[in-house]
């Protein structure tokens, strides 16, 4: 694992080396992993299925017992204790409502569970659903909800109890795309108007960035990276991150002194301190700049290579342009109200695309 994000010394959670081997499989679910969140800080546990990422979350959540290694809250170990005794609420992926219930009794839920007087659950229930922006809404069933409603009903529940923290396992998963986008800027809202430790599981990139102030790539029950997410985005410290986060183009070539890559005939200049020998540059969109045939590169600028439309790809707020070059193939991409020269470029058409010796992420060949 690579920390680029400075700790505190005295962390609102902290796991320290914690495992999970489930029997009979070929390897450990989650193999000793360490990390400190402060405290209202959220977290992101973000990686494909299987790395890992919910066995961490149940793990802190106390619904898996972990083979090996220590869960602090607030600097108490938790480890071993049950879940009721954890003070920590979980939204699931399925929401997890009771039917027969109301949204005021899915919310008093936990709280009737913590033998709360019925007075005071009632009262909580409702200032809870007020926070979710629920509070007309109290008295219908989950039938009567959407799924953006059932979703934040769920979230109302996991608040009530005033939880130490709140564990949130891919809870936007159902939703349809415009919505979830919606309830993801209200989660993070709320969770910052709150100062909630949170913890948040999802195997979307755009969520974990968009949402966390820390990220924790997780690849085959591991930590890759744990930073910000500008730094997990723009300097990935691991092949794995470069390709799983984001788009790249990729240069296979080989690395001389001086952070010099070699591919393709063509000599790339890096900031890589490697040692000499085979290895891959990975390369964002967003950071070619994409220049006439001929023209000079901007300052600052080191490398320039000559290139050749193959494909033009639309997005809507973006334009990819796939080229092909001496290195390798390489996309840039620009913002669809952008003017340039891209615009009636027939494919094949030459073009020049610069980019700094600093955007390359350069890893040894695998």
């Amino acid at each position: 694992m690579k920390a680029a994000t400075s700790m505190p010394a005295h962390p609102h959670l902290r796991l320290d080396r914690l495992k999970r081997h489930y029997a009979g499989a070929p390897a450990p679910a989650v193999a000793s992993i360490s990390l400190d969140l402060p405290r209202g800080a959220l977290l992101a546990l973000l990686g494909p299925s299987g790395c890992g990422k919910t066995t961490t979350l149940r793990m802190i959540a106390g619904l898996e017992i972990p083979d090996d290694g220590k869960i602090l809250v607030g600097g108490r170990d938790v480890s071993r204790l049950p879940p009721h005794k954890r003070q920590m609420g979980v939204v699931f992926q399925s929401y997890a409502l009771f039917p027969h219930m109301t949204a005021a009794g899915n919310a008093a839920f936990g709280l009737e569970m913590q033998g709360v007087a019925r007075a005071d659950r009632a009262r909580r229930a409702q200032a809870a659903l007020e926070m979710v922006g629920l509070g007309a809404l109290a008295e219908r069933k989950p039938r009567q909800l959407s799924g953006g409603q059932q979703q934040r009903v769920a979230l109302a529940r996991a608040l009530a109890i005033e939880p130490q923290l709140l564990l949130l396992d891919e809870p936007l998963s159902a939703l349809d795309a415009k919505l979830r986008e919606g309830v993801r800027d209200e989660i993070r809202a709320l969770q910052q108007r709150l100062g909630t430790t949170t913890v948040f599981v999802t195997h979307d990139q755009t969520e974990a960035l968009a949402m966390a102030d820390l990220v924790a790539v997780m690849n085959g029950g591991r930590i890759e990276q744990l930073a910000a997410p500008e730094e997990i985005f723009e300097r990935p410290a691991t092949r794995f991150v470069a390709t799983f986060v984001g788009r790249a183009a990729r240069l296979s070539g080989q690395l001389e002194p001086g952070g010099v890559l070699r591919c393709g005939g063509q000599a790339l200049r890096s900031t890589a301190t490697l040692p000499p020998g085979p290895a891959e540059a990975y390369l964002r969109p967003h950071r070619v700049r994409l220049l006439e045939a001929g023209a000079a590169p901007p300052p600052g600028h080191d490398n320039l290579l000559e290139a050749r439309l193959t494909r033009r790809i639309y997005t809507g707020e973006t334009i990819a342009l796939e080229t092909e070059t001496a290195a390798g193939p390489v996309t840039a991409e620009l913002q669809a109200g952008q003017d340039g020269p891209w615009r009636d470029l027939p494919t094949g058409a030459p073009l020049r695309l610069a980019f700094r010796a600093a955007d390359l992420a350069v890893f040894p060949a695998p």
